[in-house]
């Protein structure tokens, strides 16, 4: 299926040659996933040389800063990752619902860029990918092939972005000022439901050798690099939230789906806390739920397929929320009047208000799903449900003047912001949630079939090894092989020397 992590052998020891005189000629030292996960095991030398590097520079240290553990001005190391514990007053529950800050990652505000590392880097260090001649293609929804690029800047070779054409336009203001080349910027039809036209576009650069297409909906390295980095990252904010109140319980993870690489944070958690898996999808495209169609604005969950790294049959429940809700929400918490409302109205603390802006779309999301999930499952005040913000509210503000009209044709004010928080948040139901039995999670797995076997040619033997939890778990000593691959590069070119 994915060599680079199935198969962690030289593929070509001519490509490896070159790409290490590559690196050695700009100065580019890989940091390993064991220090994405904990950065305190960065050497010092670096971390000392990062205080003269903006966090949005293309500078090969900025590598070393893809991790959740940035401070919010992206440029100091905190102990515990960054994160808001919404309020009972934001949420109508009393659970604790934690979220993780993907804005604080450098480069692109999110944390796709972690995915895209981990993408990447096992085909630099295994000869499988040539950044002297070949092209790094990168299908997304928009934060992934953001990443990609960043990234493919930074080690000197051509990035593609694939994603549609009705993504905001955020994304592609941004990818304007990165590509090499504006035709390294293809925009396919459609909007966020429309991944398979992505997957096309894709097949057809494939035809040129010279292209390499980094799927993360396929890129095993997307759910190792969360299952070992976000998964620790969560548990260390769970920690720290325990260690003041010792009877805390870690009750769920809940992440959208998308390309299912942070949902591997789950399989972490679940196996060190104890906790629940929870997968969120769009209502408008319910397609776990029940093999449903249709079209959405929940930008960052392509969905109408189930992605080859999804392990679905750890997954316990799966819930859809509406993009009517995360796009009124988005008004409310990024307009004047939707903060004067939450704060005058609702008494949620004016820091809690400022902090919503590190909430994008998707973020969104994953808070009603989380909120769904405490109200389902009765969960109490010393009940925690961890998820993420993959991104923040800068990559939407186009979207909110859009929507504006859509919504709230005759204006929007504090009263229509009591009323779609009223709606969405106060007012959540536990409906469109489905606890996963054996039979569930068969069904969602064999749904996968059709994308994977019949469309993308995966051999049938390689699709069905995925039931067996076995076959995750193996993948887990690729880690530390990994980890030792990169450590050779890296005394190859020597550049960790020159810092």
């Amino acid at each position: 299926m994915n060599a680079p992590w199935l198969e962690p052998t030289f593929v070509d020891r001519d490509v490896y040659e070159r790409t290490v005189a590559r690196f050695r000629e700009a100065s580019i030292v890989l940091p390993t996933l064991a220090e994405l996960a904990e950065p305190a095991r960065i050497p010092e030398p670096i971390r000392a040389a990062l205080g003269s590097v903006a966090p949005d520079a293309p500078h090969p240290l900025n590598l070393f800063r893809v991790h959740w553990f940035n401070d919010r001005s992206r440029s100091g190391q905190l102990d515990v990752p960054d994160h808001i514990v919404l309020p009972p007053a934001l949420t109508g529950v009393d659970a604790r619902i934690v979220v993780a800050l993907g804005d604080r990652f450098p480069l692109i505000n999110a944390h796709k860029v972690l995915a895209a590392y981990g993408c990447l880097v096992p085909r630099l260090v295994t000869g499988n990918f040539d950044p002297t001649v070949q092209r790094a293609v990168w299908p997304s929804t928009g934060n992934y092939c953001r990443g990609g690029v960043a990234i493919s800047r930074i080690m000197g070779c051509r990035g593609v972005a694939v994603l549609p054409e009705g993504m905001s336009r955020e994304r592609f203001d941004w990818l304007e000022q990165w590509v090499a080349d504006p035709a390294d910027i293809i925009r396919t039809p459609g909007s966020e439901s429309n991944v398979k036209e992505i997957y096309d576009a894709c097949e057809q650069l494939s035809r040129d050798p010279s292209n390499v297409i980094l799927n993360q909906f396929s890129e095993f390295g997307n759910h190792l690099v969360h299952l070992l980095c976000t998964g620790k990252a969560l548990e260390r904010i769970f920690d720290r939230m325990r260690s003041a109140e010792p009877g805390l319980r870690l009750r769920a993870f809940v992440a959208a789906s998308g390309s299912a690489g942070t949902l591997g944070a789950g399989d972490y958690l679940k196996e060190q806390l104890g906790s629940l898996t929870v997968a969120a999808e769009a209502l408008e495209c319910p397609t776990m739920l029940s093999n449903g169609f249709g079209e959405h604005n929940i930008q960052g969950i392509g969905d109408k397929h189930v992605p080859l790294i999804h392990n679905v049959m750890n997954t316990d429940v799966v819930t859809a929320v509406s993009d009517v809700a995360t796009d009124q929400l988005l008004m409310v918490f990024n307009t004047d009047a939707g903060r004067r409302y939450l704060v005058q109205k609702q008494g949620v603390h004016a820091g809690v208000v400022a902090a919503l802006s590190s909430l994008g779309i998707s973020s969104i999301c994953n808070v009603l799903a989380a909120i769904k999930t405490v109200k389902h499952f009765g969960f109490g005040p010393m009940d925690v449900v961890v998820t993420v913000a993959t991104d923040g509210a800068s990559m939407y503000a186009s979207e909110v003047e859009r929507l504006r009209p859509k919504h709230f044709p005759k204006g929007f004010d504090q009263v229509s912001a009591g009323e779609a928080f009223g709606r969405h948040v106060l007012g959540s139901s536990t409906d469109h949630m489905l606890e996963l039995s054996e039979r569930d999670r068969e069904r969602i797995f064999n749904l996968g079939y059709f994308t994977w076997v019949e469309q993308r040619g995966i051999p049938i033997e390689d699709f069905t090894a995925r039931r067996d939890q076995g076959f995750w778990r193996g993948l887990r000593h690729l880690l530390p092989l990994l980890d030792q691959m990169i450590g050779e590069f890296n005394e190859r070119t020597g550049a960790i020397e020159r810092i």
